[in-house]
């Protein structure tokens, strides 16, 4: 297998396709470079074949599906580096878009995404997470789907008027933590979400694609108006690459990888992130080389990465870092540590002094070990740089492998329609058997209205709560309340 060309310093730098799998890092500051060599990286793992997910921030990385060419500075920096190969082509893309504009649109399930996850992107706190872990729990074992924000918005309605009953079983599930979290959904329904979750879900394979020729077919993830919500883009990609590592069979050590996986902005991942969140990221990270894919963070400062995930990144290309203060010169020291010495080069001189389209890198020889550190000048992407047309995005979306697949939403019978259906018959046995009969027939208590004391046919906390969410889901806002929460285990009925 052909190695990666990536740069060249006194010759040229490659990652061997047996070691992509060991993850990487891509860091610098704003302005550095990292997008071009985020694209440089993408088309080579193509060419030998390796689909690729990539999530694109600043909205430039679609002009990867147009043949590069035409721009003075990428043909300067060719001849600099007597690259004689380098020919300007269009690499396979996919495009995809969570508000279905600038690609195929992107859809899980509540289910799928599981509470854990959930509460990340709701931002709840302990006790508000274990309310959704119940929740998610009574929609299990009632064997009713979560597919959309509808359902989830019924099951917690739901829960919060029916708490006393399952109180002894799933534990407290109080007013106040339901409230907080149809707060949260409301905000995220705002953000996107009401088309994130729904139907059809995303089917992973179509994420490990190959074109005709062979090559891998790239992925790109169109964020720049999703990266306005920071919880729902980092949880989305996080649920990306826990799917990929709960669904794809071990495989060991591969030729190349299956898929490589780029996550740009990565602090976000880790901000404020629970321990419990940041153990299960760490792990993830770890074990899912198993699985063929290789995982490439990319962020603005390697401090954003915590220790326990920066430890498992063999493959490191650093760009210029400022050290304005002193929080820049820890990360510049931080950076200079992670490479293996070479003493040809100050490493924590020359982070500063790169420039653009330069970098510090270190590739994983064929045992696995880090090489030295050597300052590079980085091959420029045959494809071009820069943002595709409008018509060019449609021209590659109706070309495309999944055109058609995911354009229409569905929306089958879930939790919503369930409790909506239990409420309305609810109501249907409440409502008077015999026209004609008498307030007294019917058992109305007008004492209990006026005031006075209830008759043995007053309302029971039940009946009051099937009024209530019968009340709820016959009104506008019930209707936009009510709808979602497991489905996992029924998937496919």
């Amino acid at each position: 297998m052909n190695p990666i060309r990536i740069g060249k310093a006194e010759s040229f730098l490659q990652i061997l396709p047996k070691m992509a799998n060991r993850h990487g890092l891509i860091a610098g500051a704003t302005g550095t470079g990292k997008t071009v060599t985020l694209q440089s990286l993408a088309e080579g793992f193509s060419s030998i074949g390796v689909p690729v997910f990539m999530a694109d921030v600043k909205g430039d990385l679609s002009g990867m599906s147009q043949a590069g060419g035409g721009n003075a500075r990428v043909d300067a920096r060719i001849a600099l580096l007597g690259v004689t190969d380098y020919k300007p082509q269009a690499s396979p893309v996919t495009l995809w878009d969570v508000f279905g504009l600038k690609g195929h649109p992107v859809r899980t399930t509540v289910a799928e995404m599981g509470p854990l996850l959930l509460a990340r992107m709701l931002n709840l706190n302990d006790v508000q997470s274990g309310v959704l872990n119940s929740i998610f729990k009574i929609a299990d074992d009632n064997g009713w789907l979560l597919l959309d924000l509808k359902d989830l918005r019924a099951m917690s309605q739901h829960a919060a008027e029916y708490s006393a009953k399952y109180q002894t079983e799933y534990g407290n599930i109080s007013a106040a933590s339901v409230g907080a979290l149809q707060r949260a959904l409301l905000q995220v329904e705002t953000e996107g979400g009401d088309l994130l979750f729904g139907e059809p879900a995303l089917n992973l394979d179509d994420l490990l694609q190959t074109d005709a020729q062979g090559r891998g077919v790239i992925n790109i993830l169109a964020s720049d108006k999703l990266f306005n919500s920071p919880r729902v883009y980092a949880t989305l990609l996080l649920w990306l690459l826990s799917e990929l590592f709960e669904k794809l069979p071990e495989v060991g050590d591969l030729d190349k990888p299956k898929l490589v996986f780029f996550f740009d902005e990565a602090h976000l991942l880790f901000s404020d992130a629970p321990q419990v969140l940041l153990s299960k990221i760490e792990q993830v990270v770890r074990l899912i080389r198993s699985k063929g894919v290789g995982v490439y963070f990319v962020s603005q400062n390697p401090l954003d990465i915590p220790d326990i995930v920066l430890g498992q990144l063999g493959n490191r290309v650093q760009h210029a870092l400022r050290a304005f203060t002193p929080r820049d010169q820890k990360a510049v020291n931080a950076a200079a540590e992670t490479f293996r010495l070479n003493p040809k080069v100050d490493v924590a001189t020359a982070i500063t002094e790169l420039g653009v389209g330069e970098a510090l890198v270190s590739f994983l020889d064929e045992k696995g070990i880090p090489t030295p550190v050597e300052r590079a000048l980085i091959i420029p992407p045959q494809s071009r740089i820069g943002p595709a047309t409008d018509d060019e995005r449609a021209a590659v979306m109706n070309q495309s492998l999944v055109c058609g697949v995911y354009e229409k939403h569905l929306d089958r019978e879930s939790a919503y329609e369930i409790l909506k259906a239990r409420a309305t018959e609810l109501a249907a046995a409440e409502a008077p058997k015999e026209e004609g009969a008498s307030n007294e027939d019917r058992g109305f208590d007008w004492g209990g209205v006026l005031g006075g004391k209830k008759t043995s046919r007053s309302d029971s906390i039940l009946e009051s709560a099937a009024k209530s969410t019968a009340r709820a889901i016959g009104s506008q806002l019930g209707r936009s309340i009510i709808r979602g929460v497991l489905g996992s285990i029924f998937k496919g009925k």
